[in-house]
C-alpha cells in the first residue's frame, strides 16, 4: 500500500471539524510530533499554518482537521495532552460547534448593528446569544431580530453588583466570549481578569490616541490624517490589552468633526468583526502583552 493509498478520506456525512492550537518552547520535532499524532489516528490536515518567535523563544501553530466518525476524540485529546506536556506547553483542542457571543452596549449601535449583519448573514464565525448594556436605547435593534436583551444599570454605588450581575449572565449564557462593541463603562481589574482572553473591547482610534471625552474632536483640532480603530483583548490596563486587529481610512482637511466620527465609525466596526471573527475561528493566541494571529 502506498502513502497516499493510507490517507483517509473522511465521510462529510460522519467526519467533524477540529482545530488545534498550540504554543510552546520553540524546539525541533514539533511539526513532526503533531503530523504523526494526527495520522496514526487517520485524521485529516485541511490547513496549517506556524510561527517561529525568534526573538521570544516560542512556537505557535494552528491545525485544522477532519475526524472520522468512529475516533473517539477524547482518545486524541488524552494524546494531545501528553505530547504537549513533553512540550512544555499549552494547548486547545476545539470543535466545530459555534463559539457563543455576548455583546455589550451603551448607546452607540454602528459596532452592534454591524455585528448583528455578519451574524445573521453567517460571516462572524460565531452566534450572538444576548445583549447587555447599561441603558435602554439599543434595545429594539438586539430585540427585533430575537435577541435577548438585558438591562443593568451601572453607577458608581453599583458598580460591584453590576458587575457580578454581569459575570452570572455570561454563566447563564454558557459565554465563550464577550464583546464590547463601545460598552462605555470601565471594567473592574478583578472582571478583567475573569474574562481574561475572552473579552475583546473596541477603541476609537490606534493605541495610544485621543483620550477622554469627543476624541474626533480632539483629532479635528489636531488635523489628523487618518482615522483609525483597534480591536484588543481587555486587561486591567485600559486599553492596553494584546491587539488583535487595527484598521485605518485616509481624511483630509474636509473632515469636520461628525464626518470623522462616521469615518471613525466605519473603522470601529471593521476592526471589531474581523477581530471578532478571528477569535471565533481559534485564530488569535496570546503572546504576552502582544499576538498571533493567523489569517
Amino acid at each position: 500500500m502506498t502513502v497516499l493509498e493510507e490517507i483517509v478520506r473522511p465521510d462529510a456525512q460522519t467526519a467533524r471539524r477540529y482545530v488545534l492550537t498550540l504554543q510552546c518552547p520553540s524546539r525541533g520535532g514539533i511539526m513532526h510530533a503533531i503530523g504523526s499524532l494526527l495520522h496514526d489516528y487517520r485524521c485529516t490536515v485541511v490547513d496549517q499554518r506556524q510561527f517561529d518567535d525568534v526573538h521570544g523563544g516560542m512556537f505557535f501553530l494552528r491545525t485544522e482537521f477532519f475526524a472520522t466518525g468512529d475516533i473517539d476524540i477524547a482518545e486524541i485529546e488524552e494524546a494531545f495532552d501528553r505530547l504537549v506536556a513533553d512540550l512544555d506547553g499549552h494547548h486547545t483542542l476545539s470543535d466545530d460547534r459555534p463559539t457563543r457571543v455576548v455583546v455589550m452596549v451603551s448607546k452607540l449601535g454602528h459596532c452592534l448593528n454591524d455585528l448583528i449583519f455578519r451574524w445573521r448573514s453567517g460571516t462572524l464565525g460565531g452566534e450572538l446569544v444576548a445583549v447587555v448594556s447599561n441603558h435602554e436605547d439599543l434595545r429594539p435593534m438586539a430585540e427585533a431580530v430575537g435577541l435577548p436583551y438585558h438591562r443593568i444599570p451601572v453607577t458608581s454605588d453599583t458598580k460591584a453588583q453590576a458587575e457580578q450581575a454581569l459575570l452570572e449572565l455570561i454563566d447563564d449564557y454558557n459565554a465563550d466570549l464577550v464583546v464590547l462593541a463601545r460598552y462605555m463603562q470601565v471594567l473592574s481589574d478583578g472582571t478583567c481578569a475573569k474574562l481574561r482572553g475572552r473579552a475583546i473591547n473596541i477603541h476609537h482610534s490606534f493605541l495610544p490616541g485621543f483620550k477622554g471625552a469627543k476624541p474626533y474632536h480632539q483629532a479635528f483640532e489636531r488635523g489628523v490624517k487618518y482615522v483609525g480603530a483597534t480591536a484588543h483583548y481587555v486587561t486591567p490596563d485600559l486599553d492596553e490589552g494584546p491587539i488583535i486587529e487595527q484598521e485605518v481610512i485616509r481624511i483630509d482637511h474636509t473632515h469636520d468633526p461628525r464626518r470623522l466620527a462616521t469615518t471613525g465609525s466605519d473603522a470601529e466596526a471593521l476592526a471589531l468583526s474581523r477581530a471578532v471573527r478571528w477569535h471565533c475561528q481559534h485564530r488569535v493566541l496570546l503572546n504576552g502583552s502582544s499576538t498571533v494571529v493567523f489569517g
